[in-house]
């Protein structure tokens, strides 16, 4: 069990940056546990939902940013519609998420590996193209023999096309890459 010195290691900063970027009043969480009892992933989690809540009070960035359980959190909004005060746990967790990328920080490198992946075939095509995706994050991770069973079994079900499908308003997903782009330098 880690000890932390609430009155030393307090930022008050990441806190404020926490509640703007999620628009959430982190400060109306008591720690009731509905968002711990109802998340999916709390056996793989280093840290408990509700802990990650009360270490954002406490100023824990460090601790906060470094936990797998950000990484891990699937966003399934589980913890949300469980808080009794109407935070958006899951809006939290998610900006969690990208203020330790900011930081180059990534507790589980492989979930970070596969949202790259995700977001370069998203920008690419327009949408995920699943066996880009694939070989993709395949070559970025080398783990090139791990479900290797599964492709005989999804191939002749169609579930991975030989190339991208073709959208409509491709050009629109382009401009909202750009404008992130645009944002995120300036």
């Amino acid at each position: 069990m880690q000890t932390i010195n609430l009155t030393r290691d307090y930022d008050g900063d990441f806190v404020h940056r926490v509640e703007e970027e999620s628009g959430q009043n982190v400060s109306l969480c008591y720690q009731c546990g509905n968002c711990t009892a109802g998340c999916p992933y709390t056996f793989a989690y280093d840290i408990p939902v509700s802990q990650i809540m009360r270490l954002v009070q406490a100023g824990q960035k460090k601790t906060v940013l470094s936990s797998k359980s950000i990484w891990l959190c699937a966003t399934c909004e589980s913890c949300t519609t469980r808080c009794p005060n109407q935070i958006d746990v899951a809006c939290v967790m998610d900006v969690l998420r990208h203020m330790a990328r900011r930081e180059g920080l990534a507790a589980v490198p492989q979930v970070k590996t596969f949202w790259d992946s995700f977001l370069d075939s998203v920008k690419a095509h327009g949408r995920v193209f699943e066996l880009g995706l694939t070989v993709n994050y395949v070559m970025r991770t080398g783990r090139f023999w791990t479900d290797l069973d599964l492709g005989p079994k999804i191939f002749p079900k169609g579930k991975l096309s030989l190339k991208p499908h073709e959208i409509a308003g491709k050009e629109h997903v382009a401009r909202i890459f750009e404008r992130f782009e645009r944002e995120s330098n300036s």
